[in-house]
């Protein structure tokens, strides 16, 4: 698989990020942060993905075994370090009514083989280039 995406300036903080596809999301930081507060933090995003990917990942697995899963809900609470440096990602997950002990403890266990989760577990490499600007 492959993403490509891309951040522009908007004013201040405040950055539009193409997801391909004709699909925006903007990004910024709270105003007592010196943004302009109309959009989610960056971390809140990242947050947001290890929630939204593990929410997939079990209602995927569930999926190939027919297992009904008519609710479900995963929360994150992420903390920081004094940088803002996310440390710890605390992930519980609601899982609905009527399942079995085997079934909720093999759902639990694939809640950790999200994508999200194994990256932020044992990371990845990145490097920064720079690029000219379109003119």
């Amino acid at each position: 698989m492959h993403a490509h995406v891309v951040a522009r300036r908007i004013a201040g903080y405040s950055h539009e990020i193409d997801l391909g596809d004709e699909r925006e999301i903007v990004v910024d930081e709270p105003a007592a942060d010196g943004g302009t507060d109309t959009g989610p933090r960056p971390t809140q995003l990242l947050a947001s993905s290890l929630a939204g990917c593990t929410a997939i990942t079990i209602e995927a697995y569930a999926d190939r075994k027919g297992w009904d899963l008519p609710t479900l809900e995963v929360s994150v609470d992420m903390k920081s370090d004094p940088d803002r440096k996310p440390t710890h990602f605390a992930v519980e997950v609601a899982l609905p009514a009527g399942l079995d002990d085997d079934q909720r403890r093999r759902l639990m266990v694939i809640a950790e083989k999200c994508p999200v989760h194994r990256l932020l577990e044992q990371g990845s490499e990145i490097t920064v280039a720079e690029r000219a600007l379109a003119a």
